[in-house]
């Protein structure tokens, strides 16, 4: 578009964020140079491994008059110093929260700031920004700023993905597995959040969302969209698995339990915990019905591994309405106790847990497939496809 560049870095081998999410598609750190007939912005840095990349890239920007800084997370935020020292007469515009966590990570001088309003706007001649507050998708602080003449937003993390390619905008076909991944993985948190920012942006015509990771979207109205099923939508007939058998009596229940589940016309989506991606768990929650966790006692407690997925959705908060335990243990169990305690935040309905002692025998098989009627019957009475 006329007067708008992208920049930054793709990051092509990157493979893990937050020294936690894995990224199996590299990410890229997006940053944009709206060039006004007076004045000229650059809208977000890079992550500081990259900086080199945009420094390079703004060889041929002479004067910058505005650096827009809409999150104060580094992996946007962390050159903004570099550029302030290339541009000595740039303005730093952010908001008031932003201003503050950026002063305290990258003690940039007060001097160097000025901060906007919600719906504020600067006008760099013939273009015109305006800023727009969106908390929370996924810090407190994120805004999104929208050029009012070519009604383009650029919206931060919100409705990013993690994604490295060589071309510039999404081909829905291909983004969207990672586009549900990247929301599973940030926003699902902030569920309420997404909607009434998703909200605030509906009376806006928005032509084109130029988010910070990922490709851009001319036609946003499917990002949009999935977000809104995504974060408002009823959960799907659905049933997440995930689980770890040290022995084989675990695994054996989780075998049984989703043969019943299937032959009950509910859907089940598995993970053994030994090899899954913690990434490809995530995504799959977002519209499950029912979390069952499969684990055998170590010691007394569950399996590790369990524990780290039990803590990862309650963090995560999806829509699931129901959740219960199944697994084996040799001589003393508080495994409904620990996996109880961390997906409590889900606030679910908790169904019978089925835990045998040793190998299961008939009348665990049997509470297996009690469990899997009382699953069937839940979804149903929830009115649930």
């Amino acid at each position: 578009m006329p007067g708008i560049t992208l920049m930054g870095a793709v990051d092509w081998d990157r493979r893990l964020f937050d020294s936690l999410i894995p990224l199996p598609e590299g990410t890229s750190y997006n940053a944009y140079l709206v060039r006004g007939s007076e004045k000229t912005a650059l809208v977000d840095t890079v992550d500081p491994a990259k900086v080199d990349v945009l420094m390079a890239q703004l060889d041929t920007v002479q004067r910058l008059d505005y650096l827009v800084a809409q999150h104060a997370e580094q992996d946007h935020s962390g050159s903004i110093p570099a550029v302030l020292a290339r541009y000595p007469g740039a303005v730093l515009v952010t908001n008031p929260k932003a201003k503050e966590l950026l002063q305290e990570h990258l003690d940039i001088p007060d001097d160097r700031f000025k901060t906007v309003a919600d719906g504020e706007t600067l006008s760099l001649g013939n273009k015109t920004l305006r800023f727009i507050y969106l908390p929370w998708v996924h810090w407190p602080e994120t805004m999104g700023t929208y050029i009012e003449e070519d009604h383009v937003l650029f919206s931060c993390d919100f409705l990013g993905s993690h994604r490295a390619q060589s071309g510039v905008f999404a081909e829905r076909h291909i983004v969207m597995h990672g586009a549900k991944r990247y929301y599973a993985e940030i926003m699902m948190p902030f569920r309420s959040f997404v909607i009434k920012n998703l909200d605030k942006l509906a009376g806006m015509q928005i032509d084109m969302v130029c988010p910070s990771h990922g490709p851009i979207y001319k036609d946003p109205t499917f990002i949009m969209d999935a977000y809104r099923e995504w974060a408002g939508d009823p959960p799907h007939n659905k049933v997440v698995i995930p689980f770890i058998s040290m022995h084989g009596s675990t695994l054996k229940m989780v075998d049984r339990l989703t043969a019943a589940l299937a032959d009950r016309g509910v859907t089940v989506e598995r993970f053994d915990l030994t090899t899954s991606d913690l990434g490809e768990i995530a995504m799959s929650l977002v519209d499950a019905a029912t979390i069952v966790i499969g684990t055998p006692a170590v010691l007394t407690g569950p399996h590790p591994k369990t524990i780290e997925i039990a803590y990862l959705a309650g963090a995560l908060r999806p829509k699931t309405q129901f959740v219960s335990i199944v697994g084996s243990f040799g001589w003393g169990q508080r495994i409904v106790d620990i996996l109880g305690g961390l997906i409590a935040p889900l606030k679910a309905e908790l169904l019978t847990p089925v835990l045998a002692k040793g190998e299961p025998r008939a009348a665990d098989m049997q509470a297996i497939d009690v469990l899997a009627d009382t699953i069937a019957a839940r979804h149903r009475e929830a009115g649930l496809h």
